[in-house]
């Protein structure tokens, strides 16, 4: 506990290369007996996984103290600087009571509320929405990477784009997003979305969630998706490409584990146990009170589990822990009403002298108490009707490091995704839940074992850190590529090769062939074609080089073995097995090929080290001779001059490259036609460069892609250069011709 440093002391004036954006600080504002500030960490799982990351950093936190009414001056606290964000009390009951929790929360969770709409909730969503990004615009230094948490600020990412372009935005939202004919209703249905896709990146606990997003983005919108990627329309008549995709967050599982393997914990524990009777079983339900989290349906099949005689009070309790939510929304309130009516029902006719049905609990615990619970519990029932993750189910099997205790989980939770030993249930079914509770309780120990020790394993790999370091990959590509194959890539690779069919599609320029000055003296390594080599005699196995070249000087410099697949001109050119396929340009494009190439003759001829690479359906100016400050210029006014005469030109940029197409495909659109061309079953695609994110963007299934080095990517694994592209290219022949059972060529 510190109090606020004096305002000498404030880093009031500092800009931060990192900067979090929540509702809520991570302290809690307490003012002391005489009247001073004091502020209390509330650790939590997001200041658990962001604090490191920050520190080093030299991060900041923007959110609201907790106080309405109060303005409070930056300070530091634990190496973090926390700024603190003024509300009002009618914006906490506006934005927050009113739009945040009686709008959006029942919208996003399904409408198991009805939702309110309200034009001045939305007006005050808007205006602190706004407060929140000037509050963050100002802390971060040019170009910082801000990180914008949940539902309460999906207005921020634009409001930052549009005062500070210079900046990288990240989004995570931490509750569901609905389907589309529910999302529909929302009356301010377009301007969320479009303040969501000012992000760089945003984040969404299950795959099901980024899909409605990108649905809901295509029907309001019109923008072009291509799997994870949303294509959105930038002021220069280019395009931004935002990912959208699930980034399962998860708990600090070491933290959890060292705090459950205490002494006293465990003592507390077997205390728990003797106060309650030492039934033979403890059920557990620990939940916000919230009408999401399926309380109400708990305690119905608990009741009627005991009315009907299956299980009986002397031998199981349940416990049901609900820490206040939300009191002063009516809906809360008269759900506190119902379910304390519910318990005291079921007490009354059920318990007896000795022994409780119900162990009912309104109000929050310490993280020791809240984990000698989880040991004390024989099943944890997590029975949410929606929820976007919930991390009370990986506590519980973080804590068990006995590998005893079952968990029954929600199919309709985020952790059910990961989470599949747990005994999964439908909620809305109560014969269902009693089923699973029954199941639960007289599950044998072998079995027991078996399932927690896979759910310690998936709780312990995928941890918060991992969650935290994954999402900021993705935002900025930052981090060291470590040296040789990964063991995520090697699985990987063993799982491909044994694939009935395999298409193994290669980028040339800087993944097959390192990168140098002069496009006409690239070649591959020596490695990579003796590999690419084998692979093509590997029976129902092709490979294809898919590059931004030209298809002639693609050939010219691929020296690619007989069979190999071609294409060249980002799609636009194809050479498959049966002969290059023709390219057939209509008048319009022969007539906007000619004067784009006189107008980026023009750009290029006032600037020595440009050179222009011509192509069948377009053109290249390349920069890569240029220092970084005169290459952007120079692309940048090629880019205006061609946009203010030409329409329908396809613009993207590469590494020191900006490539001008009259007809449009890209790398994905081509290595969709390659793998319909052969039937593949599975995908290798390893590429470098931004334009090799339209090949990742559509991967799917069992395919896998691999970026080499840096970057922000699609690519789920990395390597760091040509040279280990040829070794992961080896061993996948190697591993192939083993699973293939040797060469025996393509038929």
């Amino acid at each position: 506990m510190t109090n606020t440093p004096e305002p000498d002391d404030l880093y009031v004036d500092q800009a931060y290369d990192m900067v979090v954006v929540s509702n809520r600080l991570p302290v809690d504002y307490r003012e002391a007996e005489d009247g001073s500030t004091e502020w209390r960490s509330s650790p939590g799982g997001l200041v658990t996984a962001l604090e490191p990351i920050m520190r080093a950093a030299d991060g900041a936190w923007v959110g609201w103290a907790g106080v309405a009414d109060r303005e409070f001056d930056p300070f530091e606290r634990d190496g973090i600087s926390i700024i603190p964000v003024p509300l009002s009390a009618a914006e906490i009951e506006d934005y927050y009571e009113g739009f945040s929790n009686d709008t959006l929360w029942p919208l996003y969770h399904d409408v198991i509320a009805p939702p309110s709409f309200h034009r001045e909730w939305w007006e005050a969503y808007v205006r602190v929405n706004r407060r929140f990004a000037e509050a963050a615009a100002r802390a971060a230094a040019e170009g910082a990477v801000v990180w914008v948490q949940d539902y309460q600020l999906q207005l921020v990412p634009k409001m930052l784009r549009e005062s500070r372009p210079d900046l990288v935005i990240g989004f995570f939202n931490h509750i569901p997003f609905p389907a589309y004919g529910i999302y529909s209703q929302l009356p301010w249905r377009s301007q969320v979305i479009q303040g969501l896709l000012g992000a760089d990146v945003i984040g969404f606990q299950r795959a099901a969630d980024a899909g409605n997003f990108t649905r809901a983005v295509r029907r309001l919108h019109g923008y072009t998706t291509r799997g994870s990627v949303i294509e959105v329309p930038d002021e220069d008549g280019g395009v931004r490409h935002v990912v959208a995709r699930h980034f399962p967050i998860s708990i600090d599982a070491a933290g959890f584990e060292e705090l459950a393997r205490r002494p006293e914990v465990q003592e507390r524990a077997r205390q728990i146990r003797e106060e309650l009777g030492n039934p033979r079983t403890i059920m557990l339900g620990v939940d916000r009170l919230d009408y999401t989290k399926g309380i109400r349906h708990r305690l119905k099949a608990f009741g009627e589990l005991l009315r009907d005689g299956r299980i009986s009070v002397e031998d199981a309790t349940l416990v049901q822990v609900a820490s206040p939510s939300r009191e002063r929304v009516e809906t809360y309130r008269q759900l506190r009403d119902e379910i304390e009516l519910t318990v005291g029902r079921l007490n009354g006719d059920h318990s007896t002298l000795g022994h409780q049905a119900i162990a009912y609990l309104h109000h929050g615990y310490p993280r020791e108490e809240m984990v000698a619970l989880y040991l004390a519990a024989d099943v944890m029932l997590v029975t949410a009707l929606r929820d976007g993750m919930n991390l009370v189910a990986k506590e519980y099997v973080a804590c068990r490091f006995d590998g005893d205790g079952v968990l029954v989980l929600s199919e309709f939770t985020g952790a059910s995704d990961e989470l599949r030993q747990a005994v999964l249930v439908n909620p809305h079914d109560i014969e269902g839940l009693k089923d699973a509770m029954v199941e639960a309780v007289a599950m044998p120990k072998k079995e027991r074992t078996r399932r927690m020790r896979a759910l310690r394993k998936r709780v312990r790999d995928n941890d918060v850190a991992n969650w935290s370091a994954t999402f900021l990959k993705a935002l900025t590509g930052s981090g060291a590529v470590a040296a040789g194959i990964p063991d995520t890539l090697s699985a990987a690779v063993r799982t491909l090769a044994g694939t009935e069919r395999l298409l193994v599609a290669l980028d040339f320029d800087g993944t097959l062939a390192p990168l140098v000055d002069r496009p006409e003296d690239a070649r591959a390594t020596e490695r990579a074609l003796a590999a690419i080599r084998r692979l093509a005699a590997i029976d129902d196995t092709r490979v294809a080089i898919v590059s931004g070249r030209a298809l002639d000087s693609l050939g010219q410099v691929a020296a690619a073995p007989s069979g190999t697949m071609l294409s060249g001109s980002h799609g636009v050119e194809l050479k498959l097995d049966t002969g290059p396929i023709q390219l057939d340009l209509r008048e319009a494009e022969l007539a906007n090929l000619d004067r784009l190439a006189e107008i980026v003759d023009t750009v290029a001829a006032g600037s020595e080290g440009a050179w222009i690479e011509r192509k069948p359906a377009g053109l290249a100016l390349h920069t890569r001779r240029l220092n970084a400050a005169d290459g952007l210029a120079l692309q940048q006014d090629a880019r205006r001059r061609v946009s203010a005469e030409l329409l329908g030109i396809t613009v993207r940029s590469g590494k020191s490259v900006l490539e001008f197409a009259v007809r449009s495909s890209d790398k994905g659109e081509s290595l969709n036609r390659l793998r319909q061309h052969m039937g593949a079953s599975a995908v290798l695609y390893v590429g470098d460069d931004v334009t090799d994110e339209d090949a990742f963007a559509v991967l799917e299934g069992s395919d896998v892609g691999v970026k080499v080095g840096q970057g922000k990517s699609l690519a789920s694994h990395r390597v760091r250069s040509p040279e280990e592209v040829a070794e992961l290219l080896d061993r996948l022949a190697e591993e192939r011709e083993q699973a293939r059972g040797g060469a025996s060529g393509w038929t």
